[in-house]
């Protein structure tokens, strides 16, 4: 039996592996779990404190842009990215970056002239009234691009590219692309994809205008034809047509370079007595028409005739009185600013 016995314990070469093999794999154990467990504690705390940061991220950006009005650069490159609402327009969204960046090309120029030309307090008050006319450009803008949605209205590049190459010549003076940006930079705080923005929306605002707007077409056809019939005689078509029109003379020589909408660089390219015929202004504001006087190598003396748009800004002051426009910020009033 203890024979028997003794061959039974007996191990083989394959067996005294295996038993080996058992035994580094158990001592392997004690370090695997514990690691396996360690490293899922990092994970899960990696994650818990990236939810942290990214909610105070939300939280401080929500009170930056919607509690305390901020329009900083930094919160305007991040409304680039970001497409948050900074009001709604018949149930459209107004994007927050459309705001500021209209905003921000009317402020730009002012701040930085401020120490020699602003006290803090005119600061301010110009502030809310830039706020107030920026927000309320940018929820026209929303309206025109729903309309325009609407009417399959549309504005391409190419468009775009010929308006932007327009406004290097403006008043004459040709400009290098370089140059011309850098002077959008300086006096706007815009850079070209953000001008050419601008551009865009104020192309579309326009042509939805046009498109909407049968009385001013008419108007407008009315007056081609007295100037046709009149040998272009301004006055004579303004006295006929009265308060439908609107007639303005410069009185003697200006800047060809005046922020008129447009006329004063229209009137540089014609000569004396030629008339410019229909063209929409530059602020889209309605239809010009405008005959040079006289002119020097960089100012021009003109008369003209608008022909104002007003269906649309009908259209939009019905969606306030029904309650239709949403605004998500509160901009003090002047009057407010005042006080203070």
């Amino acid at each position: 039996m203890g024979l028997i016995k003794k061959k039974d314990t007996k191990k083989t070469e394959q067996e005294k592996v295996e038993e080996r093999r058992e035994e580094v794999l158990a001592k392997g154990r004690k370090f695997k779990y514990p690691l396996q467990w360690t490293r899922h504690r990092v994970v899960i705390n990696t994650i818990l404190i990236t939810l942290v940061v990214l909610a105070m991220v939300v939280i401080g950006g929500w009170l930056a842009l919607y509690k305390f009005n901020m329009t900083d650069e930094f919160l305007f490159r991040v409304t680039k990215v970001i497409p948050v609402p900074v009001a709604s327009v018949d149930f459209e969204n107004v994007p927050f970056s459309d705001y500021l960046m209209l905003y921000r090309s009317s402020m730009t120029s002012i701040e930085r002239q401020s120490g020699s030309q602003f006290d803090e307090g005119s600061l301010e008050q110009l502030r809310a009234e830039y706020q107030r006319s920026a927000l309320t450009e940018a929820e026209k803008y929303t309206y025109a691009s729903k309309l325009a949605r609407e009417s399959d209205i549309t504005v391409s590049e190419e468009e775009v590219q010929t308006e932007f190459e327009r406004h290097l010549n403006i008043g004459g003076i040709e400009r290098s692309e370089e140059s011309f940006t850098k002077i959008v930079n300086d006096n706007f705080g815009l850079d070209k994809s953000e001008y050419e923005r601008m551009l865009y929306l104020s192309l579309l605002k326009s042509k939805v205008e046009t498109h909407i707007d049968d009385t001013a077409n008419k108007i407008a056809t009315e007056v081609e034809k007295l100037l046709a019939e009149s040998g272009n005689d301004y006055k004579a078509v303004a006295e006929a047509l009265g308060d439908k029109i609107i007639y303005q003379e410069t009185g003697g020589l200006v800047d060809s370079k005046n922020i008129d909408g447009g006329r004063a660089s229209e009137a540089m390219r014609l000569e004396p007595g030629q008339s410019s015929g229909k063209f929409i202004s530059i602020s889209g504001d309605g239809y010009y028409f405008v005959k040079l006087i006289s002119k020097t190598d960089s100012e021009v003396n003109f008369v003209s005739i608008r022909v104002p748009f007003t269906k649309f800004n009908q259209q939009f002051d019905q969606l306030q009185s029904e309650d239709k426009i949403t605004e998500y910020i509160t901009i003090s009033t002047p009057e407010e600013n005042t006080e203070s």
